[in-house]
C-alpha cells in the first residue's frame, strides 16, 4: 500500500503542443475533480511523481483557454500567455522578435534612464477588449481567456490576462475606461458595485509596482450619451455623466492613478440648426470646474487631462486640436486646472502633424501626455495603429526632451493590433515595437543634440534678432514709429535663406 507521494508539477513556458503540458493539463483535471469528490489522490504520474515526501512547488501552469477545467477565473493562478517569456533588451543586432532591440529601460540618455523618459502604459480597452472589428466588419480574433460573455467573471479573467501581460513586458503603468474592466449594470448602483468588485482584484494584483498611468470614465458608447455628456441637452444625461465621472474617479485615486482623462468623444455637433453652442460650451465649463472641485475634496493630486479631437464620432467635437482646447480653458479660467493628453492620430485628423500639437501643448504648458499611437493618410479615420515610424517618433520625442519629460504623464499605448493580426503574440510583438520605436527616436534626438547642427541652424535663422532692437521688440518696447525710424536708416532687408533642404539633412542623417 502507498502511504506517501509527491506530486511536482513544473513550471514551464510550454507551448499548448507540449506533451509535458498536456500531462500536466490532464492531471490537474483529476486532481481537481477527485478533491472535489473528497477522493484522497494516491498514485505516480510519469515524470511528476516522486516517493516518499511532499514537495510544495506552487499552483500549475496551465494555458488560460476557456476549455480548460483546471482553471476558474476568479482564483485560477495560471498563465495566459504560456510560451511568451519576459520580454529583456538583446540590441539592435537580435533576430528575437520577443527581445528589445532599442529600448534598455535603465540606459541613461540625455540625464535620465529610458524608463523614466518613456513612462509607458498599456491600454486596457484595446489589448483586452479590442475584437478586430471595424464600421465594415465584424471580429476577427476572440482571445483563449474570453468566454463571450461581459461578466464579473469573465472581467476578472481579464484583470489577471492584463497584469500578467504587464509583468511579461515589463510596463508599470496602465490605463483604462470604468467601463471597459467591469461591466455596465442596470441602474449606476449596479455599476459601481461591478466597478467596485473588479477594482479591488485590480488592486490586489498590482501591488506596490504597478499603477494606473490614468483613468478614465466612457461617455460615449450608450446610448444615453448619443447627444454627448457634458454637453447633452439633457439634465438627466448631464448629472449622470457627472455621476459616472465622480465613481470613475473616485476608483482611479484609490489605485493610486497619477492622471485623469476626459475624452469628449460626442462632445459638439452634428448641426448647429439645433444646437445652441454657447450653452453647450458653457455647461461643459461648468462640468470641469465641478470635476476640479470633487478632485481636491477626495484628495486625488493626479493631473486632470483633455485629450483633442476634430471630430468622429461627432462632426465637430468642441476640443478640436491642442490650440482650441488652450483656448476654452483660458476663456473659462481652467488654464491652471487642466493640461493635454494629445494624441497622434487625433493630431493628424485635425489637420496637424503630432509634432505641431506637442509643441503648441508645450509652449502653452499644456503638454501632460501623449497617446502613442498613429494613422494612415490614405485611410482618413482614427485607425490607432501603433507608432512605427522612426522619423516621427524622433520629433516626438524632440518635444518631449525640450518639455524635460512627461512625468506625471507618460506614454500610453491608445492603439490596437490590426485586424488581420490574430495571434496572442501579436500584442507583445506590438507593443515591443511601439516601445523600440519610440527608444529610437530619443536616441535619435541624443545625436542631434551632441551633434549641435540642427539646434545651430534654427538659432541661425533668428540672429537678426541678437541685437538693440530684437531686444526692444521683444521686451515690448518696441512701438511703430520706432521701427519706423529704423527701416529708414537701414532701407530694404536682405532675407537670408531658410535652408530647409539642408535641416531635413541633418535630421535624417540622424535617423
Amino acid at each position: 500500500m502507498v502511504t506517501s507521494v509527491t506530486i511536482l508539477i513544473p513550471r514551464t513556458n510550454s507551448n499548448l503542443q507540449s506533451p509535458v503540458l498536456i500531462k500536466r493539463q490532464v492531471l490537474c483535471i483529476i486532481m481537481k475533480k477527485m478533491m472535489k469528490s473528497g477522493v484522497l489522490l494516491l498514485f505516480f504520474v510519469g515524470l511528476f511523481v516522486i516517493p516518499s515526501k511532499v514537495i510544495a512547488v506552487g499552483p500549475p501552469t496551465c494555458p488560460a483557454d476557456v476549455g480548460s477545467e483546471c482553471s476558474d477565473s476568479d482564483d485560477w493562478e495560471g498563465e495566459f500567455f504560456p510560451g511568451i517569456p519576459k520580454i529583456k533588451y538583446e540590441g539592435p543586432s537580435t533576430k528575437n522578435h520577443l527581445a528589445f532591440k532599442w529600448y534598455n529601460a535603465n540606459e541613461e540618455i540625455l540625464g535620465k534612464t529610458m524608463k523614466d523618459w518613456m513612462r509607458f502604459s498599456v491600454a486596457f480597452w484595446h489589448t483586452f477588449r479590442g475584437t478586430g472589428g471595424d464600421p465594415f466588419g465584424s471580429a476577427t480574433k476572440v482571445w483563449p481567456w474570453e468566454d463571450g460573455t461581459n461578466s464579473i467573471s469573465m472581467a476578472k479573467r481579464r484583470m489577471r490576462a492584463n497584469f500578467e501581460f504587464l509583468e511579461k513586458l515589463g510596463v508599470d503603468r496602465w490605463c483604462f475606461h470604468d467601463r471597459d474592466i467591469a461591466p455596465d449594470g442596470k441602474t449606476l448602483e449596479e455599476s459601481n458595485a461591478n466597478l467596485d468588485e473588479v477594482v479591488a482584484l485590480a488592486k490586489e494584483l498590482q501591488g506596490t509596482n504597478i499603477r494606473p498611468l490614468w483613468g478614465t470614465a466612457q461617455l460615449f458608447l450608450h446610448p444615453r450619451y448619443m447627444h454627448g455628456a457634458a454637453t447633452s441637452p439633457e439634465l438627466g444625461v448631464y448629472a449622470y455623466g457627472a455621476a459616472q465621472v465622480k465613481k470613475a474617479m473616485e476608483v482611479t485615486h484609490y489605485l493610486g492613478g497619477e492622471n485623469f482623462v476626459f475624452w469628449g468623444g460626442r462632445e459638439g455637433y452634428q448641426s448647429l440648426l439645433n444646437t445652441d453652442m454657447e450653452k453647450e460650451l458653457n455647461h461643459m465649463a461648468r462640468f470641469f470646474e465641478a470635476a476640479v472641485a470633487y478632485k481636491k475634496k477626495i484628495g486625488f493630486n493626479g493631473t486632470l487631462l483633455i485629450e483633442p479631437k476634430p471630430q468622429e464620432p461627432t462632426k465637430h467635437q468642441y476640443d478640436w486640436d491642442a490650440a482650441t482646447s488652450a483656448n476654452f480653458l483660458r476663456k473659462y479660467g481652467l488654464i491652471d486646472d487642466f493640461k493635454l493628453n494629445i494624441e497622434c492620430n487625433h493630431a493628424t485628423l485635425s489637420g496637424h502633424s503630432c509634432h505641431h500639437e506637442l509643441e503648441t501643448a508645450r509652449i502653452n504648458g499644456l503638454l501632460g501626455n501623449i497617446d502613442a499611437n498613429s494613422g494612415d493618410p490614405q485611410t482618413g479615420w482614427d485607425t490607432d495603429q501603433f507608432l512605427m515610424d522612426v522619423g516621427e517618433a524622433t520629433l516626438v520625442m524632440l518635444s518631449v526632451v525640450r518639455n524635460g519629460g512627461l512625468s506625471p504623464g507618460g506614454f500610453n499605448f491608445d492603439a490596437k493590433l490590426r485586424r488581420e493580426s490574430t495571434d496572442v503574440e501579436d500584442l507583445f510583438i506590438a507593443h515591443i515595437a511601439g516601445m523600440d520605436t519610440l527608444a529610437r527616436g530619443l536616441r535619435n534626438v541624443a545625436k542631434i543634440i551632441e551633434d549641435g547642427s540642427l539646434p545651430d541652424l534654427v538659432r541661425k535663422r533668428y540672429q537678426s534678432f541678437d541685437n538693440e532692437v530684437g531686444a526692444q521688440i521683444e521686451a515690448g518696447k518696441a512701438d511703430f514709429e520706432y521701427l519706423q525710424r529704423k527701416v529708414l536708416e537701414w532701407g530694404e532687408p536682405k532675407v537670408p535663406s531658410a535652408k530647409q533642404e539642408l535641416a531635413e539633412m541633418i535630421f535624417q542623417s540622424a535617423l
